[in-house]
């Protein structure tokens, strides 16, 4: 559904994305990560025909960026970071304008503008101006005109920016919706840990470069070296502790706000005598798993901060 090879924007000496290599499959959720100024907004404006690259090639439902903008504009529903809103405008007059603008005509305007309205869980907003909208309703109405066409490609730029947390949930749950409908979505965001139960796909971007391009499961193992266990257990945590170190198992042990936190030897996969041994010890187990590691952690270790 996307595809680029060799993508590349540049100002003068400075490359905004530099050689970048895209595949998206119908269907997937691509999370786009990157510090402010990495590329992902330069990235999504080529995509959705607003901006030409300086070379390379891309493409998007099988139309290229060169030869088929209108065709792609048909097919994407673009949603950039910040967007303006008529302010004298309902909401229901908002939507009716721009399903004009895509030619839907008649009963079916209002009938697909209902529908994305119950969709974004608008519809008691329906007569209300758009002014009178939080900043969270406002994004989800953005949304909502972008889905008016029935796009079979969401390019989301930051939807949750800026919003308190129970909307950022309301998004996320929206994303899910529109994940279970078969739609191919491109989603930048800062909102790291948010993503991992939304996107199949990462990608990590810096500097213009993309860093990683894999699944959500290969980026974490990527950034994952060693496993380390997380244990709670009652009785003297450094006791324990030492206990764990002297096995060939481990490599080391933090005892750290009330746990253990065991980091094993490199190619341990069974680790279940571990358990076996501090109970035999005397020391009976509340909590024993590996730490688990989020797209924060993984962000962290694989950028350096570098903007273009």
């Amino acid at each position: 559904m996307i595809e680029t090879s060799d993508l590349t924007k540049k100002y003068d000496d400075l490359f905004a994305i530099k050689s970048l290599d895209l595949k998206l499959e119908k269907g997937d959720v691509f999370g786009f990560i990157g510090p402010n100024g990495a590329g992902k907004t330069t990235t999504m404006r080529i995509l959705a025909t607003l901006l030409n690259p300086s070379w390379g090639v891309a493409s998007v439902c099988g139309y290229s960026i060169y030869k088929h903008p209108k065709e792609i504009r048909r097919a994407i529903g673009y949603m950039p970071d910040f967007f303006g809103v008529y302010d004298d405008m309902k909401v229901i007059e908002y939507l009716e304008f721009f399903a004009a603008a895509y030619r839907i005509k008649g009963p079916a305007r209002r009938k697909v503008c209902d529908e994305v309205l119950d969709l974004v869980d608008l519809g008691y907003k329906r007569e209300a101006f758009v002014t009178s909208l939080s900043r969270g309703m406002t994004q989800r109405l953005g949304l909502a005109r972008v889905l008016l066409h029935d796009p079979q490609v969401l390019l989301l730029d930051e939807p949750a920016s800026g919003l308190d947390p129970r909307a950022r949930i309301e998004i996320r749950g929206l994303l899910k919706e529109l994940r279970k409908m078969g739609k191919t979505i491109m989603v930048s965001s800062h909102i790291l840990p948010e993503l991992a139960d939304i996107c199949n796909k990462i990608g990590i971007i810096e500097r213009g470069e993309l860093l990683v391009n894999a699944d959500v499961a290969e980026v974490m193992k990527q950034v994952r070296q060693r496993t380390v266990l997380q244990i709670g257990v009652k009785g003297d945590l450094d006791q324990a502790a030492k206990l764990l170190d002297d096995s060939p198992l481990v490599e080391e042990t933090d005892v750290r706000d009330g746990m253990l936190f065991t980091t094993l030897q490199n190619g341990t996969d069974d680790y279940s005598q571990l358990s076996s041994m501090l109970l035999e010890r005397g020391f009976p187990i509340t909590l024993f798993k590996e730490e688990e590691i989020n797209l924060e952690t993984a962000f962290m270790a694989l950028t350096k901060g570098i903007t273009a």
